[in-house]
Formats: structure tokens, C-alpha cells, sequence
């Protein structure tokens, strides 16, 4: 996805969504002015520009321009009437007066991030207090007992309570120092992202020149070279889902820092150019009006104003251009016409520069705050987060979605860190030991048999079987993996870099339909499609809100995808079918007939959630 260039960065402010406002209004310029002392006009170019909304209307080639003798003998006073300026100038004095109403909203200011915690962790004071509190111990005595099984299993049947310990010696006996300079490596090559955000707010590139071309070819090689690794090393499955995982979580992270650092780096050299426009602006010499007094084509304030008319001069302009360009001679703005005014010189009386000087201001302190962004203080703003300890920070943190500024606790509690550093150890040994018992036997058998020449014919006929034995085992699989991640590893991250919002995911289990999962199961991975995929369709593509979810479906369809092809050396696109199958089934969640049935909806959802992983397995095993 691309930054302001067509990366959503900002929506337009003639794009409106859900929870915004779009306020309109009109003025009549032409019944608001009447000309008075007129004894001869020229014709002189105009630098106005018709917005896109402005079809059917032709650039005006000439403003009217008033020359009054003066008592001095050569001497005119020359004063230009431009109605494009007389209705910028009324429609920004109303709209200051306003104090604000209809003001942008920049993409970036979508999400909010506040002090919580994960809804099992026991700092959490709701989860000692869930009625269902005894259900998550049962949870683990019941997984203690399950062990001690296992354990005795192995013992009688193998002399050792471990058993052949096949999964354990995949994980360790082979390439494990690789794996971890590997990712060291990974890690290392994340900061050339950092230097070409330094390069460009040094003003060596623009971000939308060549900034986000060169960024978008670095994320696209970092991710096919981790991957032809992984090919390359003919690793085990073990080292390559931990390896190409964590690719994209450095991918999601460089994506999210580059192109917001691209875009506030828009920002801030349209703040630059407005504020040289200032300085022009104030060194310009001003005319007088003939009388001495305020001119009625530029006195605003006894003008009336009408808000029915829809097709007024400048409610068919926007008030102000993309808070990200710099280019004001292509922008269609009122501010972009008021500098091509400045630029060329035209002279303006004492009341039009008053005026002119007061839009640009205003202008000015908007992109200064979208320069803050949530900062407390002007140390994390723009550029001066351009730093390396920002950038390693920022990699560490427990989160996708890059923010000048995050809560964050005082201190850190090792105690924590060791409980949750210790949870983290058992569960993963946990899960080795059912991979262990009961999928990999069956993986085994399976892939024997292919090997020995069974037909597809006959492995159809195990086919049923096959998904059988893997039903609880994956089931219980995947929630540790889920449990591991979000709950244990995450909060340790987390308390070592002293982050305070710890909404990792919420009440998934309660899903009624799909796309409430897709939202509540992993809040790092939903907010960053939420930020740089489904926001980014819509503003940089200008797509519809279902074709931007379609489009966020379709790319986590084709991640997951490509983890599988990694996995199993070959595209059959099962689990890319079932993620988009998700689309359809969230839109039958939303019917009359499911209106009301959550029971019935999370049923539906258990069921998928149940069989999904096992299905999808023994399809790729297989055929």
C-alpha cells in the first residue's frame, strides 16, 4: 500500500465514513459584491484553478482589476477583483469563526491506545472476578492430567517418559544457530527503512517522488528473500513457520513506520512551503483602498451569507488540499490558490493580506498538530523521532501500528516478566508434547503412505480418518498457539518495554460471525489491515467499503497462503478457499434469519473453528 502518493494516508474531506461529518456551506460571491469607483479595467491572468467538482466550467482567463488615480501625478492605486479570492476569503473567515467544526481527520488518528489489560492476565481485577474463572483452571488441571497420561504412555510403551521424542529433536538438533542469526539478520535489515526516512526528511528524496517506490521494492525483497531462505536451508517445518511468521510481523512493522514517517514527512515540507508563503506574504507591500476604509468586495463580516444554494463557487472547492501535498500548482484548494496568488506577485490591500495571513496560519497549526500526532510533548514529533532508540524501540513493542507516541507504564515488574517468561517455556512444552502424541504419528502414517505409492483413490478412502484423529489435538493446538502469543509472549513484550495497552485481543470465543473473530482474535494484525489495507483501498483507490474489506479478506487470504505453500512445498489453495470463505458466511451472520440467534451464530463458528484446522491439514496431507 502506498503513503499520500496513494498509500492512505488521509481521506479526502469529500469522502466521508462512519462517526464523521461532512459540513457544506455556500455563498452567492457575485449578489455579495457590487463595484464602486470604477473608471477603467484591464484584463490581468488569473491564477485560480477549477476544482474536479467544477465539470463544465472553464478556467477564468482574466480577473478585473480597479485602477484610481492618486494625487500624485503617474501614481493609480490598482486594486484586483478576483470573486475566487473574494470567496476564499469569506468561506475561510466563516470557517475559523467556526472554531473547528468540519475538520479533517486523518487516518492515522483512527486508533487509540489506552492503558489495559489482556482479559486472562490476573493484574486484570474482571478476571478474578468472571464467573467463569473456574472453568480456566479446570482448563490447565485438566491439561496437567493429560501430561501425566501422555507421560506413563511413553513410559510403558518406550521406556522413557518423552517417548521417541521426534518433534523435539526436529526443533533442536538441526540449523537452530542458523535459524537464530537468521532472524538476527532479519532484524539488522529492518533499519535500512530508518535510514531512508532519514535520507528523506534531510530532503535528499520526497517520499512522494521515489520514497515509497524504493520502500515498496525493499518490502517485496525482504519477503521473497526470507522465504527463498527458508527453500534454500530445506529447513523443517518448525524453523520455517517461526522464520516466515516472524517476516511478516518485521514486514507489517517497517510497512507501518515507513509509510507514516513518509506521510508526516509530506506534512511537514507543505508546512514549510505554507510557512515561506507566510514570510512573502508579510514582507509584501499592501494598497489602499480608495476610500481608506475596507472595500465592500473584500468586507466580509456584513456580508450574508447563504447555506441552501449547492451550487456555489466555493462549495464546489475544497477549503483546503491534502494535508500531504506540496505541489499547489496541480492541487485544487483554496489555499493552493491563495499561494499562486502570493507567488505572482498580484498586489493586495491591507485587509486581503490581513485575511490571507490569518487562512494560512490556521493552515500552518493544523499540519503542526498532525505533526504531533498523540505526543505529550514536542520530543517525539516530527522529525525528532527520526532516531535509532526510536526505531529499535518501536521494533520491540507489542504492536503493528506505528504511533509517535504510546501510553506507557513507570516501571517493570521482573516478577511479572518471569511468571509470564515461564508460562511462555510450559506451554510451548506442552504443545510439543501433544504435536508429539497425537498429530505427529498420524502426519507420519500419512505421508508414508503417499510416499509408498498409495493411490489418491485409496487415500481418499483414510481421508475421513485422517481428519478424525487430528480434530482435538489441532483444536487444542491452536488455542495454546493462540494462548502463548497473545496472552504469555505479547505481555512480555510488553511489560519489558514498559507498554501499557495490553488489548491484544478480545472475547473471540463469543464470536456470532466471522468478522467479529477476524476483529477480536488478534488486535495487532486487525488494526494494521484496518490502517494500511482497508483504509489505504479507500482513500488511495477510492474503493467502496465492501470492496476494501474484499480487498483486506483477499490479502490475508493470500499471507496465509504463501505460509502453507512455505510449509508444504506446494499451492493447492485450500486455505487460501476457506479465509475468503469467511466473506460469504459473515454476510449470512447479518441475515433476517441469524438477526438475534447469537447462540446459534456461535455455534456456527465453533463448528468452523473446530473442523477448519483438521479439514485444511488432511487436505494438504492428503491430496
Amino acid at each position: 500500500m502506498r503513503g499520500s502518493h496513494g498509500g492512505g494516508v488521509e481521506e479526502k474531506d469529500t469522502h466521508s465514513e462512519e462517526g464523521s461529518t461532512s459540513v457544506e456551506s455556500s455563498v452567492d460571491g457575485d449578489k455579495a459584491y457590487e463595484p464602486i469607483h470604477s473608471r477603467s479595467s484591464i484584463p490581468v491572468p488569473s491564477h485560480s484553478t477549477p476544482s474536479p467538482k467544477e465539470k463544465g466550467h472553464k478556467r477564468p482567463k482574466s480577473i478585473q482589476v480597479i485602477l484610481e488615480k492618486t494625487n500624485k501625478k503617474g501614481r493609480y492605486t490598482l486594486t484586483a477583483d478576483d470573486p475566487d479570492i473574494r470567496e476564499i476569503l469569506r468561506h475561510r473567515i466563516e470557517q475559523d469563526a467556526s472554531d473547528g467544526k468540519g475538520k479533517r481527520r486523518s487516518r492515522f488518528r483512527d486508533l487509540v491506545f489506552t492503558r489495559q489489560f489482556t482479559t486472562f492476565d490476573r493484574q486484570n481485577p474482571l478476571s478474578s472476578q468472571s464467573p467463569f474463572h473456574g472453568f480456566f483452571t479446570l482448563f490447565w488441571l485438566a491439561m496437567g492430567l493429560l501430561l501425566m497420561r501422555v507421560a506413563m504412555q511413553n513410559l510403558k510403551a518406550q521406556g522413557s517418559i518423552f517417548g521417541g521424542a521426534e518433534i523435539l529433536h526436529m526443533m533442536v538438533d538441526r540449523d537452530l544457530f542458523v535459524m537464530g542469526v537468521t532472524d538476527g539478520a532479519m532484524a539488522f535489515a529492518t533499519m535500512l527503512c530508518w535510514v531512508l526516512q532519514k535520507i528523506i526528511s534531510k530532503g535528499y528524496l520526497t517520499w512522494n517522488g521515489s520514497g515509497w517506490i524504493i520502500q515498496s521494492l525493499f518490502e517485496v525483497g525482504f519477503i521473497g528473500g526470507v522465504i527463498e531462505w527458508t527453500f534454500y536451508r530445506d529447513w523443517p517445518w518448525t524453523h520455517t513457520v517461526f522464520i516466515v511468521l516472524h517476516a511478516f510481523v518485521f514486514l507489517m512493522k517497517i510497512h507501518s513506520y515507513s509509510f507514516y514517517n513518509g506521510y508526516l514527512s509530506q506534512v511537514y515540507r507543505r508546512r514549510s512551503l505554507l510557512e515561506q508563503k507566510l514570510k512573502q506574504l508579510e514582507d509584501m507591500e499592501t494598497i489602499d483602498s480608495p476610500s481608506g476604509v475596507s472595500s465592500p468586495r473584500i468586507s466580509f463580516q456584513s456580508t450574508a451569507v447563504d447555506h441552501s444554494n449547492p451550487n456555489d463557487a466555493f462549495q464546489r472547492r475544497r477549503s483546503v488540499g491534502s494535508k500531504a501535498s506540496t505541489n499547489f500548482q496541480t492541487e485544487q484548494s483554496e489555499i493552493a490558490l491563495m499561494a499562486s496568488t502570493i507567488e505572482s506577485g498580484e498586489p493586495l490591500d491591507a485587509d486581503q493580506v490581513l485575511a490571507f495571513g490569518r487562512v494560512i496560519k490556521s493552515e500552518i497549526a493544523g499540519l503542526t498538530d498532525e505533526l504531533k500526532g498523540k505526543c505529550t510533548h514536542t520530543a517525539n514529533s516530527y522529525p525528532n523521532n527520526l532516531t535509532l532508540s526510536n526505531f529499535a524501540d518501536w521494533t520491540c513493542l507489542p504492536t503493528l501500528v506505528y504511533e509517535l507516541e504510546y501510553p506507557r507504564q513507570d516501571r517493570i515488574n521482573w516478577w511479572y516478566v518471569a511468571e509470564k517468561g515461564s508460562a511462555t517455556l510450559g506451554v510451548i512444552f506442552v504443545m510439543i508434547i501433544i504435536s508429539q502424541a497425537y498429530i505427529y504419528p498420524v502426519v507420519a502414517e500419512t505421508v508414508h503412505a503417499k510416499e509408498a505409492g498409495m493411490s489418491l483413490q485409496q487415500r481418499w478412502r483414510d481421508f475421513p480418518w485422517v481428519v478424525s484423529d487430528m480434530l482435538f489435538p489441532l483444536l487444542l493446538e491452536q488455542l495454546l498457539s493462540w494462548y502463548v502469543i497473545w496472552e504469555c509472549l505479547l505481555n512480555v513484550l510488553a511489560e519489558v518495554t514498559c507498554f501499557a495497552d495490553r488489548g491484544f485481543y478480545g472475547d473471540w470465543w463469543n464470536s456470532v460471525s466471522w468478522d467479529q473473530y477476524a476483529r477480536d482474535w488478534n488486535r495487532p494484525v486487525h488494526n494494521f489491515l484496518l490502517r494500511h489495507v482497508y483504509h489505504s483501498s479507500i482513500s488511495a483507490f477510492h474503493l467502496s467499503k465492501s470492496s476494501a474489506t474484499f480487498v483486506t479478506f483477499l490479502l490475508s487470504a493470500v499471507v496465509h497462503e504463501v505460509l502453507m505453500f512455505c510449509l508444504f512445498k506446494k499451492v493447492r489453495g485450500y486455505l487460501f478457499a476457506m479465509q475468503l470463505s469467511q466473506i460469504p458466511l459473515a454476510a449470512m451472520s447479518r441475515t433476517k434469519f441469524m438477526k438475534g440467534r447469537d447462540t446459534l451464530g456461535n455455534l456456527i463458528f465453533w463448528i468452523g473453528l473446530f473442523v477448519g484446522p483438521s479439514l485444511i491439514t488432511s487436505l494438504y496431507l492428503v491430496v
